[in-house]
């Protein structure tokens, strides 16, 4: 066995005097249409999440659930083209349902996070509306611009920018006579945020909602928020990258003009501070801000806050969900790891993220027999863990054909790429148990199909199950409940042919946890004594992978821990 001579070292617990919910919390992501269907319509709604908050926080013994979109939409994007940024879409329910899962949340003290959606609007917004028929004190609420007349008498649009969903980033809108920006879908008009108005009035949508009982908010597309300013009222063209002949693809153009500008930090400073100034006026636990931004990772950084300004607790890590694949090394994903790692400045907490909405599910992406160890990494590094609901399951993608595909990112391609773009797999049905559609509807007939193999991979058989994906979830959520995961240093190796990560989180006094993650692709032994000094003699088992023959509780001596392939260990012992 080889150790290699980096390591990471970092005692936490002095700082930890003062904790706060949200430091260490596991947040679960809900795609309501996907989670419980409550009036068998075959589309998940509030109250079916609310049939489940005892699932969510007595079974799972997660912190707090953030869902994506619920407000009223037209639902080209579903939910993320809103119509209504204070109504809730009919097919979710009414915003009684939604008081009524805020209390049943509050009851059960787990934490309702809301998706807020601030760069756009669906164009059947009665904001758009009035803004294209140019009203009094809506006229600048969108990006518009009269467009170029080219010499030959023909208009084009103001500037080469694409949409993310192909195609120009402009379109005419004849009863303004003008085009208006939408860096997404047509049906979703970029909101103009150099309009002080329209500032204004989304703080005031935050403080409507934070009214209502939630404890914060996941801001989406966050680095889209700000695009450059007309000079002499000309937009200047994005430069071409190079990486595509196709002007429709939005990889055709860098994003210079249109992303990650520079007005987008101080906009999420403001946001935060909103979320401050409601909890000292209001008083209570502290509410939370976490950013989406797929943007390069200083970006990151910055989100945090700079300049004794605070910005979001939570900007999300991409790192590992980005960077980490099927055939990753466990050098591949300790350097994933140890990028954020190493740049997270003093005082923040670190957060993991591995699957959501927009990406394949952890078990497809990164293998099954992988899914415990993935599992096991995202609860025992050290800050917040982030969930996608689902994945405690190791639930995989379905396989969603042409013919009954509707994510839009995949309908604007063809049948010949459309699995290219296509976001439904992910977001199929949850597997309750191995009634009809898998226990999420009483309808046969669901939104997306269904897995053909929910009666093979759901919640109830996994409950009663000996040993289970969800089972090994469990334990890991009990034991982030402990101060050692919570307080204790933090100390990651990579050995034997850079292909095991062993880490220790340790709390003078209190215990010593070892995590082994094997990334080979056969049985491996590892010696502990060889990878640090000081051990105890004797560890616990916690929990492992599925794929091992360890019973939780069991003794072990840490000089000689196997493991299978793709498999991991949690191990605890008191000096």
């Amino acid at each position: 066995m080889r150790i290699l001579v980096f390591s990471v070292i970092l005692v936490v617990g002095a700082v930890f005097a003062d904790e706060h919910w949200w430091q260490h919390a596991n947040f679960y992501q809900i795609y309501p249409r996907s989670f419980k269907d409550s009036n068998g319509d075959g589309i998940g709604d509030l109250l079916g999440v609310k049939e489940k908050v005892s699932y969510l926080k007595q079974e799972l013994g997660l912190d707090a659930i953030w869902l994506s979109p619920i407000f009223k939409s037209p639902m080209a994007d579903f939910g993320y083209d809103i119509s209504d940024f204070r109504d809730i879409h009919e097919k979710f329910g009414t915003l009684a349902d939604f008081d009524s899962l805020a209390q049943e949340c509050k009851r059960q003290n787990l934490k309702l996070i809301l998706d807020f959606v601030p760069n756009h609007s669906s164009d059947e917004h009665e904001y758009f509306k009035k803004s294209e028929l140019k009203q009094d004190g809506y006229d600048d609420y969108y990006v518009w611009h009269p467009g170029k007349v080219l010499s030959n008498g023909t208009r084009v649009p103001p500037s080469n920018w694409v949409s993310v969903f192909r195609g120009s980033a402009w379109q005419w809108s004849e009863t303004r006579k003008e085009y208006y920006l939408h860096q997404f879908l047509v049906k979703q008009p970029d909101l103009n945020y150099r309009s002080e108005s329209i500032v204004n009035e989304m703080k005031d949508v935050l403080r409507f909602w934070l009214s209502r009982g939630v404890s914060g908010f996941r801001i989406d597309a966050v680095p889209y928020l700000f695009e450059s300013e007309a000079v002499n009222n000309v937009y200047p063209d994005e430069e071409l990258s190079g990486k595509t002949d196709d002007p429709d693809n939005p990889d055709y153009v860098v994003h210079t003009h249109t992303q990650n500008l520079e007005e987008t930090f101080d906009m999420s400073f403001q946001w935060r501070k909103v979320l401050d100034d409601f909890k000292a006026e209001h008083g209570g636990d502290d509410l939370v801000l976490m950013l989406e931004a797929y943007t390069p990772l200083m970006n990151i950084i910055r989100l945090y806050g700079e300049n004794g300004r605070e910005g979001a607790q939570i900007p999300f890590n991409f790192e590992v969900l980005s960077n980490t694949f099927k055939d990753s090394t466990g050098k591949d994903f300790y350097d994933n790891i140890m990028r954020f790692w190493n740049v997270l400045p003093s005082g923040r907490f670190a957060n993991w993220v591995l699957g959501n909405h927009d990406n394949k599910r952890v078990s497809t992406r990164l293998g099954v027999p992988r899914a415990d160890l993935y599992n096991i990494a995202l609860n025992t590094l050290p800050g917040i863990a982030v969930t996608y609901n689902g994945d405690e399951l190791a639930m995989e993608d379905v396989y969603i054909p042409w013919s009954e595909t509707v994510d839009p990112a995949a309908c604007n391609s063809n049948p010949k790429d459309f699995m290219l773009y296509s976001r439904d797999p992910v977001r199929a049905p949850f597997q309750w148990d191995d009634s009809t559609s898998a226990g999420f509807s009483t309808n046969s007939k669901t939104w997306l199909p269904v897995s053909p193999y929910y009666k093979q991979n759901n919640y109830k058989l996994q409950k009663s199950a000996p040993r289970s994906h969800v089972k090994i979830f469990k334990s890991l959520v009990r034991l982030r409940k402990q101060r050692t995961l919570r307080e204790g240093g933090f100390d990651m190796k990579l050995v034997d042919e850079d292909n095991i990560i062993v880490y220790k989180r340790e709390l003078q006094g209190v215990s010593t946890i070892v995590v082994i993650l094997n990334f080979h692709k056969s049985t491996r032994t590892v010696n502990l004594s060889k990878v640090f000094t000081g051990l105890p003699l004797e560890f616990e088992v916690i929990t492992s992978s599925l794929q091992t023959n360890y019973v939780d509780g069991s003794i072990l001596n840490r000089d000689v821990i196997t493991l299978p392939a793709d498999a991991a260990i949690v191990l605890e012992g008191t000096v």
